[in-house]
């Protein structure tokens, strides 16, 4: 049924004399209709309906009628907003800056990403080892992939003498790959394109072939039918993609939903990690060098992440959580591999383990309340050094070939644009390599961590970061982003977008929630299936820590989350819809009773459990899931939902269902808007020119629904004049 929706809001311009508030100018939203259906689905005797059933079907034409309709309503709202160009002319300026990645050497040449700054697409460059870097020529240019910037780069992978090049594409957004091997010095493609590939890496075996890993095609719709038995595949050289050889995965015994095969660097060991979750997986190796070696189990159960991440001959090292939550490196011959026969290598500490190999070093790189430590060790496991960092923030990198000299390392964090350091492995010296040049000043603003407390006491990092002298008065917009899930660690990251958020006065702040990776498996744990609640107490105790201390209020709130952080907003917003004004929930799992039955998202029962599982699970998730909790005569936040119609890992059905519910249901006089971007995906890949528009769109939204009616960054100008 139609809904007419005239939009009041408050602006308020706080000058001296204490004026009453302006009033901004009314949009009038006139949404689509969405037909409800009679679907009704039956757990433990409980009858649900899902009245929006039909929007699952990505491919039928009323689904592509909807999507268009509502595209309309929501960007006919978004030109009305006054500065909405103002902001995409800021971040557009903002972006355009050259990016380089870190130089790397495969073969005779030295490469490395660079972007020229508003290029859709980084392009890979490269030089002869002994020339200098200003000869180098574009070695491989995504740009060209597709007019529009929508056919990304998924994967590079060198052979062991650098002349042969795998890489992946993806399509649209897509998690579907297709992968094209170049003769890299005449950079002439030499074979067929293998087709149909997803969720994979690409490890070579010497120069003559690599590992890959795959789904048999799903029989519906290749965005959203289920997938859940993953293959490993070896494919050499000089042969088609139908005679490639079945490693694993091909039978009901060996039945997962992620399968990964790599090759050791030495090319002795190939070594598979099956999982049946995002968190869990078995080990195995086969040894290559005995010709119909067995597959020899080093763990045939699920109860902890561990890989091989470094041999010497048969002395395997294995990264590990298994009796370790916060993880240690072991040791321990190929000969007798299984856990009894493990020694601590890197032992555990009391902070989360990230190590990495490179020169003949171990680096063990901590998370000590959510910032980097790194430690260097040898193969003996005597500490060499604490590295010393350029700043409190994010060093991410410490990998190299054995036999590299030194390596290359970026440091970043929420105030300084992302620099790249060379390091020199023996020495253990630092010095800068290259350093952004943007028009953003990190010296105006400043980070804060503090530590709040949840619900149940537990104590919670947040970094606050905003321009220097910020009065704490209430009145600031802030953006709270959160993720809370999959043992992912938020660490300090420099945006240009958050960058563009802050210059208008603008605060960002990053809740470190339970169910990430920062404290390790413990914290994890904290935060999955019938613990999943703790998550969303983080956060709106996050809110209500930024609201008493007077960052901000809730009508200059906005939460904002993306894919399982598109659920803690949604799970936040209908749980405390007077905690925020905006509420920006992205790419979300937002319907917890039928994530699973969509392509891989089986594989995140880890962290959620599934409705099949009990009664007392099915119960738990229905008590939280957003697209079920949305109810009549309640004024939710002025919403506005995200997601890409290409969105295979995510189906944007669960964001379709949750804004049809919204719009149905909304009673006050905040908007419910979806923005459907068309020929994207999960959000890898995604063009440069497709992020600004996004970007500008949600800011716009969000400091409309504030009650601004110019930037704030203008309003001490206007009170000025």
């Amino acid at each position: 049924m139609k809904k007419l929706l005239l939009i009041t809001i408050a602006l308020s311009i706080f000058v001296s004399c204490k004026k009453e508030a302006e009033k901004v100018n009314p949009i009038t939203v006139d949404y689509p209709e969405t037909k409800k259906v009679d679907t009704v689905d039956t757990y433990f005797d409980v009858a649900v309906a899902d009245p929006y059933r039909w929007l699952e079907d990505d491919r039928s034409a009323e689904t592509e009628a909807w999507v268009k309709s509502q595209n309309e309503v929501t960007f006919g709202y978004l030109d009305n907003i006054p500065y909405r160009e103002e902001l995409k002319d800021r971040l557009t300026k903002l972006w355009n800056y050259e990016k380089i990645g870190a130089p790397f050497i495969e073969g005779d040449y030295t490469y490395f990403y660079k972007n020229d700054g508003l290029q859709n697409q980084y392009v890979i460059y490269r030089y002869k080892n002994d020339a200098d870097p200003s000869t180098a020529e574009v070695f491989l240019d995504p740009n060209t992939f597709a007019e529009d910037g929508t056919i990304s780069l998924g994967g590079t992978s060198f052979s062991k003498d650098g002349k042969t090049l795998a890489y992946a594409i993806s399509e649209g957004g897509s998690d579907w790959r297709k992968i094209l091997i170049m003769n890299a010095e005449t950079k002439e493609i030499i074979e067929d394109t293998l087709v149909d590939i997803k969720f994979s890496g690409m490890s070579w075996y010497k120069n003559e072939g690599f590992y890959y890993s795959s789904y048999d095609k799903p029989k519906g719709s290749e965005l959203s039918a289920k997938t859940d038995q993953h293959k490993v595949y070896y494919h050499k050289l000089g042969t088609k993609q139908s005679e490639d050889a079945l490693i694993y995965g091909g039978t009901p015994e060996e039945k997962h939903r992620y399968i990964y095969g790599g090759v050791t660097e030495d090319d002795r060991y190939l070594v598979i990690t099956p999982r049946v979750s995002t968190s869990g997986n078995k080990l195995y190796i086969k040894d290559l060098t005995v010709p119909n070696a067995p597959l020899v189990e080093i763990l045939g159960h699920t109860d902890s992440d561990s890989n091989i991440m470094e041999n010497v001959g048969s002395k395997l090292y294995i990264m590990t959580n298994l009796d370790a939550p916060n993880r240690r490196v072991v040791t321990v011959d190929a000969s007798h591999p299984s856990p009894e026969n493990w020694k601590d290598f890197i032992p555990e500490t009391e902070n989360v383990l990230s190590p990495s190999t490179g020169g003949g070093s171990f680096f063990a790189k901590y998370m000590v309340d959510a910032v980097s430590k790194v430690l260097q060790y040898d193969y003996d496991g005597k500490l060499i050094r604490e590295i010393e960092l350029p700043g409190v923030g994010s060093a991410n990198g410490f990998g190299a070939k054995k036999d590299d000299k030194e390596l290359y390392y970026s440091f970043t964090n929420y105030v300084t644009p992302g620099s790249i350091y060379k390091y020199n492995i023996a020495e253990g010296t630092s010095e800068l390599f290259r350093k952004p040049s943007i028009d953003f000043n990190p010296e105006d603003y400043e980070s804060t961590q503090i530590f709040y407390t949840s619900k149940d006491g537990t104590k919670v990092p947040m970094i606050i970061t905003h321009k220097k002298g910020l009065e704490l008065n209430g009145k600031n917009p802030t953006i709270l982003y959160g993720y809370g899930g999959f043992n992912i660690p938020l660490t300090p990251s420099f945006s240009i977008a958050n960058a563009v958020w802050m210059e208008q006065g603008g605060i960002y702040a990053v809740a470190n929630l339970r169910g990430g990776g920062e404290y390790g498996k413990a914290w994890h744990d904290a935060g999955t299936q019938m613990k999943k609640q703790n998550v969303f107490d983080d956060f709106i105790a996050a809110g209500e820590y930024l609201i008493d201390n007077k960052y901000t209020s809730s009508d200059y709130l906005a939460i904002r989350g993306g894919s399982n952080g598109g659920l803690l907003v949604g799970a936040t917003m209908t749980q405390r819809p007077d905690l925020m004004k905006v509420a920006l929930p992205a790419v979300g799992v937002l319907d917890m009773l039928r994530y699973h039955t969509f392509t891989a998202g089986a594989g995140w029962a880890y962290d959620y459990g599934t409705a099949q599982d009990s009664k007392e699970m099915f119960e738990y998730l229905k008590n939280y899931s957003p697209v079920h909790n949305v109810k009549e005569g309640v004024e939710y936040p002025a919403t506005m939902v995200t997601t890409g119609d290409h969105d295979d890992r995510v189906v944007p059905a669960h964001s379709f269902k949750f804004a049809a519910e919204l719009q149905s249901k909304q009673a006050g006089n905040n908007p419910t808007l979806i923005r459907i971007e068309t020929d994207a995906g999960h959000g890898a890949g995604t063009p440069v020119s497709k992020t600004i528009e996004q970007y500008a769109d949600i800011y716009g939204f969000t400091l409309y629904n504030m009650g601004f009616d110019i930037l704030p960054s203008k309003t001490k100008e206007k009170v000025k004049g």
